[in-house]
């Protein structure tokens, strides 16, 4: 379907052209120096100690399992409602995904009181996803974790520069955890992050990208290195210098970019104030915020007529998704489930609607006009 408005549009112009070329002439396309630069602008950003990149968010939540020692039958608690990846990687240690519920319609991060019901003498692990890059409330889940000496890894996946209590989140757990996929803030095609103030990790992840080994390619071929030595059994996770130039390029625009998409989520607030039969999740936010999507949720709703809305929306030329299905619900994890209230009632009633920065008022008004026509229809 040709839409009007699409739900997401890649913030790339001639810059990341000329950077592309720019790499792929000066003939070192695999790991170099543009990742390097890519980290330390991206560790600056954050104020992260360490960055290290890599292939995909995916990889680096994985990768964060690994570094903090998570074991096959480890407990790992974690919200239902993400993308499936949070959970797939605690299957990739072959620990268990214990889901927890969301705090609100209002709040759709992990609730702190049920992390901590679901705590017993096998967690290990508190995995956070800050959905849509608002934080989850980490002052309450720092405290469950101190008190029963669990380790919070954080899948900032949705939040880029997104700040809580003074610090940006994916610092305030013991790793953090970036996405660069197409339709993230920051956008290389595929690609992630993770970053740390731990110098023992830091360097373990380093290895565990590269096949364990002692050195990279790159370092051998600047004379560097003449040798490798293979002390970890590592991965292929390795981000080439083509994406880590493009990713250069899009962090020298990201704080503008999310500038905006803040002006624009001010005025989706504002047109949808008071409008019966939804609710505005995150609504006065009071921190700097990434603001990756723009969702609503429908109140006294079923999953039918939530399909029915969408479906009028697209008619009128607006493309929407939803974030997410719930995970506990997928045929993989049935095992694994629970009774998740809020978490399957968002599921079946949320409508994301379009976020990117090159929406125009004009575009913002008659979304909000062809949702509040498509209510009264359905």
């Amino acid at each position: 379907m040709d839409y009007k408005i699409l739900l997401f549009d890649l913030n790339f112009d001639q810059a990341e052209e000329e950077a592309v070329v720019e790499t792929v002439r000066s003939k070192w396309i695999s790991t170099g120096p543009k990742n390097a630069e890519f980290e330390r602008k991206f560790a600056e950003m954050t104020g992260a100690k360490h960055a290290v990149s890599l292939s995909n968010c995916t990889v680096a939540l994985h990768i964060s399992l690994l570094l903090n020692n998570i074991k096959p039958g480890d407990e790992v608690i974690c919200p239902s409602l993400t993308f499936v990846a949070t959970v797939n990687a605690i299957r990739y240690v072959n620990a268990i995904p214990v889901f927890a519920d969301i705090k609100s319609l209002e709040d759709l991060n992990i609730d702190p009181d049920d992390i901590e019901r679901k705590i017993t003498s096998r967690t290990r692990a508190i995995m956070v996803m800050h959905y849509g890059g608002f934080a989850c409330d980490m002052t309450r889940i720092s405290a469950i974790a101190e008190k029963h000496n669990l380790i919070i890894i954080e899948d900032a996946c949705h939040g880029p520069l997104s700040e809580y209590e003074g610090k940006k989140l994916g610092t305030i757990g013991k790793v953090g955890c970036f996405s660069f996929f197409s339709n993230k803030n920051i956008s290389t095609g595929e690609g992630g992050m993770i970053i740390t103030d731990d110098d023992a990790i830091y360097e373990k992840a380093k290895l565990l990208r590269s096949h364990g080994m002692t050195s990279l390619s790159y370092d051998r071929a600047k004379g560097h290195s003449t040798e490798y030595d293979v002390i970890e059994l590592g991965y292929n996770y390795r981000m080439d210098d083509i994406r880590a130039s493009i990713g250069i390029v899009q962090l020298d625009k990201l704080h503008k970019d999310l500038e905006i998409r803040a002006e624009i989520r001010t005025l989706y607030e504002k047109k949808l104030e008071g409008l019966d039969g939804i609710t505005v999740p995150f609504r006065g936010y009071k921190y700097f915020s990434s603001n990756y999507i723009f969702p609503i949720i429908l109140k006294v709703s079923t999953v039918d007529k939530r399909n029915r809305i969408r479906e009028h929306l697209a008619a009128a030329g607006i493309q929407t998704s939803v974030h997410y299905p719930a995970v506990h619900q997928f045929s993989i994890y049935r095992e694994f489930a629970t009774r998740l209230p809020l978490t399957e009632y968002v599921a079946d009633n949320l409508i994301t609607l379009p976020m990117f920065s090159k929406l125009t008022n004009e575009e913002v008004e008659y979304i909000c006009d062809s949702l509040k026509k498509a209510l009264l229809a359905c």
